[in-house]
């Protein structure tokens, strides 16, 4: 299955001790979840987490291998890339525990959002989660013409 296609934003409780109940109709969309488990990691440009499913991680962690070690910038960036990188696992009952370390770095308290971003999901607490999504449209016309502007639909 691609997973080029995850849909779907979903409000979330996390318990103390860092659990969350993974929302069935996103699992549904990522069938080797229960048999395969995630990579959860900090996330480079925000404040929350990235959730991939492994097989998607396989992809993205043989990108960074294809880097050149004996480059300083780019041992350097494989450091920080994989930093907290964890293996997680759906429980029995559909829960991710999500480690303590990771949990303290995304700032994350109880309520907290899943959010699809194409091939992964990202971990937010709620309240940052709004803050990042509040945009002037204004602005979002002009990046979205910047970003995809030259972009050709395909027929």
């Amino acid at each position: 299955m691609k997973l080029a296609e995850l849909i779907g934003t979903y409000e979330c409780k996390v318990d103390v001790k860092g659990r969350l109940m993974f929302p069935s109709t996103l699992k549904a969309q990522i069938p080797s979840a229960e048999s395969q488990g995630f990579v959860v990691k900090r996330s480079i440009f925000m404040k929350c987490l990235e959730l991939y499913p492994l097989e998607e991680w396989k992809t993205e962690s043989s990108r960074i291998n294809k880097l050149n070690r004996f480059k300083k910038k780019n041992v350097d960036f494989i450091r920080k890339f994989m930093a907290g990188v964890k293996l997680v696992e759906l429980d029995k009952t559909g829960r991710i525990l999500i480690p303590k370390e990771l949990i303290n770095y995304g700032g994350i308290q109880k309520e907290i959002v899943l959010a699809s971003v194409v091939n992964k999901v990202e971990i937010w607490d709620k309240s940052e989660y709004e803050k990042a999504i509040d945009y002037d449209p204004d602005e979002f016309a002009d990046l979205a013409e910047d970003v995809m502007g030259d972009v050709e639909p395909e027929l």
